[in-house]
């Protein structure tokens, strides 16, 4: 008999739930014999003995995308008030409280989904709503980091609500270009190969932002994959300050899109 590896690692003690197990495995720390583990889905012998090199260090695989944007951005988090926009299980809360922030609000249409743990934590606060229709004074004190990781709707329509938020400081923002493209521009299954339709995407969204005063201070390709393999985009945002002109955001995207930094 055959039983999905994600199954198999709860099965065998290895991850609390499923919703973990597939964190570690997309996170590519799940091996039998030697092997590593590809999808939560793959079926194994119900007898197959897995491996997990190391633990995942955050409750989701989101802690990873986010750890690896702040030290590429060299954004410090430590003593600041953050805001996660479509927080979820948590994973970018998860990093955000383990890098020191002193209040994490984890906003998202259902903040039940919020880990259980991250919920006994007295720094982090809920917040049931939905990132467009965030106002001031849905927050007791004023922000100075807002960080993103949405699903199902474009950033360019959170822009207003971000502008709402933050009279100055600065937005870590994951760009999703399944979410961006147009429909005819998505392939099978909700993934986005084709590179000069990401190249496209984040024209258009820097484009929006840089319009809505949001300008570009870094852009980065996560190593970390989107769950289906979307390659997914980092981009660090400053409020109303200029780093660099158009025509430099420009050539940034290209060379983020192509690998072509040297």
């Amino acid at each position: 008999m055959k039983e999905r590896a994600d199954r198999l690692l709860v099965q065998q003690g290895l991850a609390e739930t499923r919703q973990k197990a597939q964190a570690l495995i997309m996170a590519g720390l799940v091996f039998y014999e030697g092997t590593k583990v590809e999808k939560p889905g793959q079926p194994m012998d119900l007898g197959a003995r897995l491996e997990v090199k190391s633990p995942l260090p955050y409750v989701s695989r989101g802690g990873l995308k986010l750890a690896e944007a702040l030290e590429v951005f060299q954004v410090e988090v430590a003593g600041k008030v953050v805001a996660d926009l479509g927080a979820s299980t948590g994973g970018f809360t998860d990093c955000l409280r383990q890098r020191g922030a002193k209040k994490i609000y984890a906003v998202d249409v259902d903040p039940r989904q919020l880990d259980w743990h991250l919920r006994q934590d007295k720094r982090v606060i809920t917040l049931k709503k939905n990132a467009r229709y965030l106002e001031k004074n849905d927050f007791s004190e004023p922000l100075e980091l807002v960080t993103c990781d949405l699903s199902f709707i474009s950033l360019l329509k959170i822009l207003p609500a971000l502008r709402r938020l933050l009279e100055k400081g600065e937005v870590l923002a994951l760009i999703k270009p399944q979410f961006e493209a147009e429909k005819h521009q998505v392939g099978k299954k909700g993934v986005i190969r084709d590179q000069a339709v990401h190249q496209a995407v984040l024209e258009k969204v820097l484009s929006g932002a840089t319009e809505a005063g949001f300008y570009v201070h870094g852009l980065h390709k996560c190593q970390v994959k989107g769950q289906k393999g979307n390659q997914e985009f980092f981009v660090h945002w400053v409020v109303d300050e200029i780093l660099f002109p158009w025509a430099k955001v420009l050539e940034l995207i290209k060379e983020t899109v192509w690998d072509e930094r040297h």
